[in-house]
């Protein structure tokens, strides 16, 4: 295993712990690595975490380490497959992202930052027992043309070139559930239309780069 990217996904899961997107063990986060990926342990409590912690699993869904792998290295595994552009995956409970996906409602255009997540909106994915293959085979469709994902009555799903930008955008998804929970308080927010998203999106390709 590669201890400097096993020591980069371990900070990863702390900020994301101090960043009040995981609270005590719940959410993972893991990189791509060799023929397979590197993953948080299941219930291991993110404040204590060292990259000796960090768990390879391959490509056939076989782990190798001290620990056990996340309960949803299912979903990293199949994102990985899928999307050759991810290089590393953040999954959270954040309070708000958590509280829409509990009312199985997704984050629609409300927002121009929307479109950082890659398209019109963030889908919420259909209800699974976590760490299924069937809540996997969920949070993969609702990923179809997405960076981001919630994931109903569960929490939410993104995935990014590092895992610097994965947690950026994990983030992302909160702030902008937390904005969007913010407007329903008033009243249904006005949306904007496809054509100005899509625009939104082709510009966020090149953003920052």
């Amino acid at each position: 295993m590669s201890a400097e990217l096993g020591a980069r996904v371990a900070a990863a899961a702390r900020r994301m712990s101090a960043q009040g997107l995981a609270q005590g063990k719940s959410g993972n986060v893991s990189a791509r690595f060799v023929d397979g990926f590197l993953v948080t342990p299941s219930g291991h409590p993110y404040d204590a975490m060292e990259a000796g912690d960090i768990v390879h699993v391959d490509a056939r869904g076989e782990p190798h380490g001290a620990r056990a792998p996340s309960s949803e290295w299912r979903l990293h595994r199949d994102i990985y497959a899928r999307r050759p552009e991810a290089q590393a995956i953040v999954h959270t409970h954040s309070p708000f992202a958590t509280t829409l996906a509990c009312l199985d409602r997704g984050i629609p255009a409300f927002h121009y930052e929307v479109a950082q997540l890659g398209g019109r909106d963030i889908r919420c994915a259909g209800y699974a027992t976590f760490g299924t293959q069937e809540l996997s085979d969920l949070a993969v469709e609702a990923l179809e043309a997405r960076r981001a994902c919630l994931l109903s009555h569960h929490g939410a799903v993104a995935f990014g070139a590092d895992v610097d930008e994965a947690l950026m955008l994990a983030g992302k998804v909160e702030s902008l559930a937390r904005m969007y929970w913010q407007a329903l308080q008033v009243g249904e927010p006005s949306l904007l239309d496809d054509a100005e998203m899509d625009r939104v999106a082709r510009k966020f390709l090149t953003y920052g780069k």
